[in-house]
């Protein structure tokens, strides 16, 4: 048996909003929800999230950062992170980053632990996190999707006004 990790072939899609979309979504009736802003989340709870979330999707950017790297990224005063809370219970986050680039907004991350989909919310919290982007007053919004994300999420990024402006082909290693 091979220690070397599998490595999967993805193709990226860089999306980007130039102004609001007048898109509006409504809460879910059916769920008490919550989103509340995680100022200087946890570690822990910000590894709970960030493997609920990305480990089907193989996401990497922050899977093996040490503690000291990791806090150094998400604590910085331009990440913006909201938690989705559905009956009490953590569902999902997004995670902002804040004129990293000047005028621009970018979800860095966005989605729902496995058990909350389907159940009609990322539509309603996705729209909550263009929102809150906008709220920094940037010249545009910016999210990437890849081939290894839910098979609707770009779908849904077009269907709330995100346009494609460019593809890159991307070697991602997969989370065991």
């Amino acid at each position: 048996m091979s220690d070397k990790p599998k490595i999967l072939k993805t193709r990226v899609t860089l999306l980007e909003m130039e102004e609001r979309s007048g898109i509006s979504v409504p809460m879910p009736a059916s769920f008490k929800l919550a989103i509340m802003s995680a100022k200087q989340i946890s570690l822990p709870f910000y590894r709970f999230l960030y493997e609920q979330v990305g480990k089907p999707h193989h996401w990497f950017v922050h899977r093996n950062l040490n503690d000291e790297a990791l806090t150094a990224i998400i604590h910085r005063d331009s990440v913006d992170i909201h938690v989705l809370y559905v009956d009490g219970s953590p569902a999902g986050f997004f995670e902002l980053v804040l004129n990293q680039q000047p005028g621009v907004a970018e979800i860095l991350y966005f989605g729902l632990i496995p058990e909350f989909q389907g159940r009609g919310l990322a539509k309603f919290f996705l729209s909550e996190a263009i929102s809150t982007a906008w709220m920094s007053n940037p010249k545009k919004v910016i999210i990437e999707t890849n081939t290894l994300d839910s098979p609707r999420a770009l779908q849904m990024y077009q269907r709330m006004g995100f346009k494609p402006v460019g593809f890159a082909d991307a070697e991602i290693e997969a989370w065991q």
